[in-house]
């Protein structure tokens, strides 16, 4: 058997074809694998076109298609991750901001709390000064004796509660002790 010239193109053309047919299958399976969001890598690729790795590294269309799709997929996903992380740090500023006007909130709440705690010591000291030790035992003792009356008053009112409430039931049956006189009265007009 020798080979002659139109045997060498035959096969040359055939493996031509066979390179094209390879491709076509690669370019399927990059686009199915991206439908899919499937892994774009070369051995998945690979598997997901029957081809061997060797043809992907080898030949140079289907080489730079991998390449293409490769950089393509990993862009795409650094475009949703940077996406992603934009997502996360505006909600963290927005929290920090928050906090920040929180912060700045509580400090005012604070600086005037001091004021106002700082202005009723001094109310304290003044009134510590105005009323000097002796002064302050005649305020204790005349405060035991206003409490002291305040009971006697409390007793007397309780008694005159119950003598208005004696003269009240009295009042009541006067009233009708008189109407049933009168009663009798009119009766004893009539016959």
């Amino acid at each position: 058997m020798t080979s002659g010239p139109g045997q060498t193109a035959a096969a040359i053309a055939a493996r031509r074809q066979q390179a094209k047919d390879k491709i076509t299958r690669v370019e399927k399976a990059i686009g199915q694998l991206r439908r899919e969001r499937g892994r774009l890598a070369v051995r998945a690729i690979a598997e997901r076109a029957d081809v061997s790795a060797t043809f992907l590294y080898e030949n140079a269309d289907a080489r730079a298609l991998v390449h293409q799709a490769v950089a393509d997929s990993k862009s795409r996903h650094d475009r949703r991750t940077g996406e992603k992380h934009e997502q996360i740090e505006a909600s963290w500023r927005e929290r920090a901001l928050n906090a920040e006007s929180e912060l700045t909130r509580t400090q005012k709440e604070v600086r005037t709390q001091r004021l106002r705690i700082g202005e009723l010591m001094g109310h304290i000291r003044d009134f510590d000064q105005m009323v000097p030790g002796d002064s302050l035992q005649t305020l204790t003792t005349e405060n035991a004796t206003l409490r002291h009356r305040i009971q006697q008053l409390t007793r007397e009112h309780r008694a005159l509660q119950e003598r208005l409430e004696g003269a009240r039931s009295n009042l009541r049956f006067s009233d009708k002790r008189i109407a049933a006189l009168e009663v009798d009265l009119l009766e004893a007009q009539r016959q």
